[in-house]
């Protein structure tokens, strides 16, 4: 089974090694230094005190590698436009493409139904690149959880968690979404095949929606937002207004606000990716994680109001601070 990670930092890096520990045919893309590193000396994991590494084929050339069964793609949701030429070498005549990445993803109308079916969102795909490249039919969903972080060139260090929900966009349970599960299931991560694989999409994007451009505003940790009743009140606010969106686009959550917002409370003093991207000089992920939620309010008829605001805001600090 022929697995091609793009982006090998540190999502893709993590999945990467523990897939290539368990046997998989696994290649890295990759860039700069850090593959550099990788080609020296292989990619290194560490998980506690144990160190593990994968000798795998790693390139910033694509074309080197051929077409894969599967091509998780694990690059940031902004930098996903701009690298999708880069992934079409990779593409055989069924090669699964495996969205890992934070957000809301390109094919989220896919097989859906309704009126908003194949509908392309611009603020995430402009211009329907991804839609057009990609192709919809390829997609699995996959969401994050576990927290990983590139320590050095070469070395992702594992931080907590092994989830990786998977699904297909129509709910069915196919072979290649089975396959990939077994594949992950025996590298050591939870990979549970969803009938329902956007309702976990908007769990976790729930709290990132409102989280991560608080913390990149403030400066502030996971467990100071979910606490202070100024900032708490905004992330109430911001998920009231996301939640009457999915709602209307048919999702069910499976825990209420106050819930969810105790949940990342209780993660303590963690930054968020968003903030920890704006403390290293690094564009954040502003349009997968907010924007795509006001385009969705505008394509549900939903006022948005707080997301709006808080949007404005953050655009705002990334121009500020040269990111954006």
């Amino acid at each position: 089974m022929k697995v091609c990670i793009f982006g090998s930092g540190a999502t893709g890096g993590y999945m990467g090694v523990e897939l290539a520990r368990a046997g998989a045919e696994v290649s890295l893309v990759a860039r700069g230094a850090h593959l550099q590193a990788i080609r020296e000396n292989g990619l290194k994991l560490l998980i506690g005190e144990e160190e593990h590494i994968a000798h795998a084929p790693a390139t910033d050339d694509p074309k080197e590698l051929g077409p894969q069964d599967y091509v998780i793609v694990a690059l940031k949701a902004h930098s996903i436009p701009g690298a999708v030429e880069s992934i079409s070498p990779l593409l055989g005549n069924d090669t699964a493409v495996v969205t890992a990445s934070n957000g809301i993803p390109y094919w989220y109308f896919h097989e859906h139904g309704g009126a908003l079916q194949n509908t392309v969102l611009q603020s995430i795909d402009p211009g329907g690149k991804q839609w057009q490249f990609l192709k919809p039919e390829r997609a699995i969903g996959c969401i994050v959880y576990p927290a990983t972080e590139v320590v050095a060139p070469g070395i992702v260090k594992h931080v907590y968690g092994n989830k990786f929900p998977l699904g297909e966009p129509s709910g069915e349970h196919t072979e290649r979404v089975e396959k990939l599960s077994s594949l992950l299931t025996e590298a050591g991560l939870e990979a549970p095949v969803l009938d329902r694989v956007r309702d976990e999409i908007w769990l976790k994007l729930w709290g990132n929606l409102c989280f991560n451009p608080i913390s990149a505003l403030t400066h502030a940790t996971l467990d100071v937002i979910a606490s202070d009743p100024g900032t708490r009140g905004v992330a109430q606010a911001m998920m009231t207004e996301a939640q009457t969106i999915a709602e209307k686009l048919g999702v069910k959550f499976r825990v209420d606000i106050e819930r969810r917002i105790n949940g990342a409370g209780r993660v303590g003093a963690h930054k968020t990716s968003m903030l920890q991207d704006l403390e290293r000089g690094r564009p954040m992920e502003i349009d997968a994680l907010v924007a795509v939620i006001q385009e969705m309010g505008q394509l549900t008829q939903t006022p948005t109001p707080t997301i709006d605001t808080v949007l404005a805001l953050v655009r705002q600090r990334a121009k500020v601070a040269g990111l954006h």
